[in-house]
């Protein structure tokens, strides 16, 4: 694998600013983000697991991994990555799960993806090999800069390696359907949120409620009697497809949004579909409305609002960030990427 590294080193070495890199790996989040840009500098023949240690929870693999080696062989021990990270077209690598951030149904009862980073090796924009981290929780002295490496979109540097937190899976799980509105959907998860519980995914979308619970056999069982509702048959598959976006509400070309929001906010006063998640923080919104609405309506719910798929991306895809916000970014985007090479756009236009 050392000479994957030289070879990457050599690229970005090479590479300036008319003629920028755009790391990638197996391509299944191009579509989030900025336009790539610059000539593809690949990570897949960078792979494999570094170390697996079932015992400690924990497991160290290079960045151009596939999502799905790393998932196979923590499903022959038990266990898992808690935050459910979406492959999409089943060729996400480790690299790109990290870089891009993103979580899945299980998100508001586990943790982010950034929450699971443990550690990370990378190569910034000169060429330097950083490592951040460990491999275990309690190794932040100073900066926790692995884990700003979570959602950065490739704009600091080549993932080299990562290491995550995983758990064991679940014992016994439990899926129950309910059908009502938005308003009551969401005042019963903020009530169910406040009692012992072992709700782990909420998915709200065309007045039915679907809530999984994940736990102990007897947590599981008495949430089943606590709630009653309508026993889901094909549960996984649900859970799988929500997860992949393979779900009828995410069909089409018309612009997705993703808002987020406080769990309590009020249910969204615009026009097109909605799905909602994690208790209510994640909102999904199809619609055509126009980027300024959909942002105001975000920002009078408490949050902000990120265009995740389809429509121009010249509106901006992230919330624009106040000066000072954007100023440290810059910062940050300079320490790491001087020369600005590295994936220039993904995140903001101006770095």
């Amino acid at each position: 694998m050392t000479d994957m590294i030289d070879q990457f080193g050599q690229r970005i070495r090479a590479a300036g600013r008319a003629a920028p890199l755009s790391i990638r790996g197996g391509g299944s989040k191009d579509f989030y983000g900025g336009p790539p840009v610059g000539e593809v500098l690949d990570t897949r023949g960078h792979s494999g697991i570094v170390s697996y240690e079932p015992t400690e929870l924990v497991i160290t693999a290079r960045g151009g991994t596939p999502l799905a080696e790393v998932e196979a062989a923590l499903a022959a021990q038990g266990q898992f990555l808690p935050f459910e990270p979406p492959s999409f077209n089943g060729a996400a690598t480790m690299g790109g799960v990290v870089a891009a951030g993103l979580s899945g149904p299980r998100r508001a009862a586990a943790g982010a993806t950034r929450d699971f980073v443990l550690g990370v090796k990378l190569m910034d924009g000169e060429a330097r090999i950083l490592s951040f981290g460990g491999q275990v929780m309690k190794n932040v002295a100073g900066y926790d800069v692995s884990r700003l490496i979570a959602g950065s979109l490739g704009t600091l540097g080549v993932i080299l390696e990562v290491s995550l937190k995983v758990l064991p899976r679940p014992v016994a799980e439990a899926t129950l359907r309910f059908e009502m509105p938005q308003a009551k959907a969401l005042e019963s998860v903020s009530r169910w949120a406040g009692k012992p519980l072992a709700v782990s995914a909420i998915c709200w979308c065309d007045n039915v409620l679907t809530v999984r619970l994940s736990g102990a056999r007897a947590a599981v069982d008495s949430g089943r009697e606590a709630l009653g509702g309508e026993a889901v048959a094909d549960a996984a598959g649900f859970w799988a497809d929500l997860r992949e976006q393979r779900m009828d509400f995410f069909a089409g070309d018309e612009p997705l949004w993703r808002l987020s929001v406080p769990t309590v906010a009020a249910p969204l006063r615009q026009p097109g579909r909605q799905l909602v998640e994690w208790g209510g923080a994640q909102r999904w919104l199809r619609s055509g409305a126009a980027a300024a609405l959909i942002r105001e309506a975000a920002i009078a719910g408490g949050g902000h609002a990120t265009l995740f798929r389809g429509g121009s991306k010249e509106v901006g895809v992230f919330q624009p960030l106040p000066p000072p916000l954007m100023n440290l970014h810059r910062r940050v985007k300079a320490a790491f990427d001087p020369r600005g090479i590295l994936n220039p756009g993904r995140l903001y236009p101006d770095f």
